[in-house]
């Protein structure tokens, strides 16, 4: 998402090198998205330009569920014909004749969710479309759709620093044999050593809106994050790597999908994978963050609702 929208100035050509050397590094999994291009295909366009000579060997997920018409950026379209309308640009956009996961990325209210399930299953039986996906859904969304076809993936927000999911989320995903994609693994940035108030980000960085970048709330989340980054010094690695190899360690069947625009800061995200963290490490990061980081994930109009 930040390599076309919401964390401030882009360039394409430094993107693309990105991609590419994640490719080297061993990353497989492509996340893009209808709404991360705000309804141009920027995004596909620049991760199909990306992949091109190796996208048989990757894969590519990207979503549908806004409605991209509607100013206020919240509204949601999961109608059959609107399903297939994204997914045939997407497929375009991408430069390929298949997406390997399809996600609704937000449950709209007006469309039920069987009808949703049904029109995705209807895509992969026709070739177009492999597995099936869902972002931000509740267990009562979750069991629905699966019942109608199998969900493959949720993705939905987890961290240190955000953990609502563990409560009923994970063990519906748990018992229905649904993997999970953890977004924002680092907490939009404030898992690292950069972060700043709000008022020093650009207009159009996301992050000068965040409640948890909001003072009262600033104040009190660089505490936690001092914390964690004193336990990844005493490991040698970085607090990034210290959360990303936190969210391997809940279990197998979760799969980050932490966002970059740096090579050096894709190289250390990757290396993640092989720290571990024992049980101690682990009750200490319990100890630090028992109920997550100071103020909410979303605005209220933006919130998603389970």
């Amino acid at each position: 998402m930040g390599m076309t929208i919401a964390y401030g100035p882009t360039d394409d050509e430094s993107s693309i090198a990105t991609i590419r050397r994640a490719y080297e590094l061993g990353v497989t999994l492509f996340d893009t998205a209808e709404r991360y291009g705000l309804g141009t295909g920027s995004n596909e366009q620049l991760l199909g330009r990306a992949v091109k000579d190796f996208r048989d060997e990757i894969v590519i997920a990207t979503k549908f569920g806004f409605d991209m018409a509607d100013p206020t950026m919240v509204g949601t379209d999961s109608r059959p014909e609107h399903i297939r309308e994204v997914t045939e640009n997407s497929l375009r956009y991408l430069g390929t004749d298949h997406i390997d996961v399809l996600y609704q990325h937000r449950v709209d209210p007006d469309a039920p969710i069987e009808d949703v399930a049904g029109t995705v299953g209807e895509l992969i039986a026709e070739g177009k479309v492999r597995y099936f996906g869902l972002s931000e859904a509740g267990p009562d969304i979750i069991r629905r759709a699966h019942a109608v076809h199998p969900v493959s993936v949720l993705q939905t927000e987890y961290s240190v620093f955000e953990c609502a999911v563990e409560a009923e989320v994970l063990p519906v995903v748990r018992e229905l044999g649904i993997g999970f994609v953890p977004y924002s693994p680092l907490g939009r940035g404030f898992l690292t050593s950069t972060v700043k108030p709000a008022a020093e980000y650009p207009a159009d960085d996301m992050r000068r809106f965040d409640d948890r970048w909001q003072p009262g709330n600033f104040e009190k989340n660089p505490a936690a994050i001092r914390e964690l980054t004193a336990l990844a010094d005493s490991k040698g690695i970085a607090v990034t790597q210290l959360a990303l190899a936190w969210l391997l360690a809940q279990g197998d069947d979760i799969v980050p999908i932490p966002g970059t625009r740096s090579p050096e800061r894709l190289a250390e995200n990757v290396a993640s994978a092989d720290v571990e963290l024992t049980p101690v490490d682990l009750a200490r990061v319990a100890e630090l963050l028992p109920h997550g980081s100071a103020g909410s994930r979303y605005s209220e109009a933006m919130m998603p609702t389970w």
